[in-house]
């Protein structure tokens, strides 16, 4: 195949980069056929409670098995870093209730951004598993910075009064928020986890970012179609 007024140089470097491509989305596939086929993971030996919104709307105590749905046994959590990282220094929101929060009590720029693409694909994920978000801030405090970004599908718990986010490495030594997913299953009566981002943790490449969640990033994928790439001077920011 061609494309309009390209060259053959363009062409042969675009042959060879299709050879990659193709490469690359087999061994997409090849992780993801290994990572279901994973031994089972360690029991979940806490049934955590969190505090959500009932059904009423009013705040209520939300326990890690309530969040299984009758015929979907698959758990997916994100660690929403709210507090931020406590190395983070880009700016808070400039409006809200949230604005008022200093800045290391807010909530994570990056965090928000993926938060913002997820809260789409919720709908569409809805059928086929159960997802939720967690935090250590209050839950009023979830609930104000949920309004003042539109996110109407997110289920948002606080984590504020257990030790999940630390168990499940989604704190540091120090006590600093970690933006780790985990995946749980259930099997019966038992929980187990199933997976988590330990990439967030591994080695990188000098000027590389960690990606443990990359393949879920839209915005990130979308960069790297284009000849600028990701960049080395840009972030995610709550406004620009």
């Amino acid at each position: 195949m061609t494309f309009p007024g390209e060259s053959a140089e363009y062409r042969a470097a675009r042959d060879r980069l299709l050879l990659q491509e193709v490469a690359l989305r087999r061994a997409t596939e090849a992780v993801a056929a290994t990572r279901r086929k994973l031994p089972p993971g360690g029991v979940v030996t806490e049934d955590y409670v969190f505090q959500g919104v009932g059904a009423d709307g009013a705040p209520t105590d939300v326990r890690l098995s309530e969040l299984f749905a009758p015929g979907k046994d698959s758990l997916v959590i994100y660690s929403f870093m709210f507090p931020r990282h406590s190395g983070d220094d880009r700016p808070g929101p400039t409006t809200g209730r949230t604005a008022q929060l200093k800045l290391e009590e807010g909530p994570c720029p990056s965090c928000t951004a993926l938060l913002d693409q997820l809260d789409g694909a919720v709908e569409h994920a809805a059928p086929h598993l159960n997802f939720a978000v967690v935090a250590k801030a209050p839950l009023p405090r979830l609930l104000d910075f949920a309004e003042e970004r539109g996110w109407r599908r997110l289920r948002l718990l606080s984590a504020g009064g257990n030790t999940y986010q630390r168990d499940y490495l989604a704190e540091a030594a120090d006590g600093s928020a970690m933006p780790m997913l985990n995946v749980f299953r259930r099997d019966g009566e038992t929980i187990r986890h199933f997976w988590g981002s330990e990439l967030l943790y591994a080695p990188t490449e000098p000027g590389q970012d960690p990606r443990h969640v990359g393949t879920i990033e839209p915005v990130w994928n979308l960069f790297d179609l284009t000849p600028e790439g990701r960049g080395s001077d840009w972030d995610e920011q709550l406004s620009y």
